[in-house]
């Protein structure tokens, strides 16, 4: 199964592809989308939908992992948040995409198993689960691959329980 993880954000969007075969993790890319911050907001948003669609056909991922945000520090920064998720949303339908959201909460707790961790905590597990070992990963890289991480780590065990039971 191939996952993409995002992380949005309108000065650097995160984003982390991982696939799952045979009980391993491989990472195949991941990164940060910025774009210039000479550009109006609307040809930034734009910069992201457009990136992400080239991510999503180069990859073509099975299911796309978001983070979905419980609450913002400012109705400013919410109402930004909110019309760059309507970009990543719009690039996800656009190829077909199916889509799965995580609170922050319930992605720390998957990859750290404290739901409280901070960034640093989740880069070193991220890191160390995922056998990365770039020196320069990226904070919002590293919170797209746990969210990837998180998605792959819910399917997996969703999967052996209807195996169990069928065979029960």
């Amino acid at each position: 199964m191939r996952v993409l993880g995002i992380d949005p954000s309108i000065q650097s969007t995160g984003f982390g592809i991982i696939e799952y075969s045979q009980n391993t993790y491989l990472v195949l890319k991941y990164g940060v989308i910025r774009p210039s911050r000479s550009q109006p907001f609307h040809h930034k948003i734009n910069h992201i939908r457009s990136s992400l669609e080239d991510i999503i056909v180069a990859f073509e991922p099975e299911e796309v992992a978001i983070e979905n945000p419980f609450y913002a520090q400012n109705i400013k920064t919410a109402i930004t948040l909110g019309q760059v998720r309507g970009a990543t949303l719009v690039a996800i339908a656009t190829h077909n995409c199916s889509l799965y959201e995580y609170s922050a909460l319930e992605i720390k707790k998957a990859v750290t198993g404290y739901g409280r961790a901070d960034k640093n905590q989740v880069m070193m597990m991220v890191k160390t689960l995922l056998s990365l070992e770039d020196e320069k990963l990226e904070t919002d890289a590293s919170d797209a691959l746990a969210t990837a991480y998180c998605h792959l780590s819910s399917r997996i065990l969703q999967q052996k329980i209807e195996e169990s039971e069928r065979n029960s």
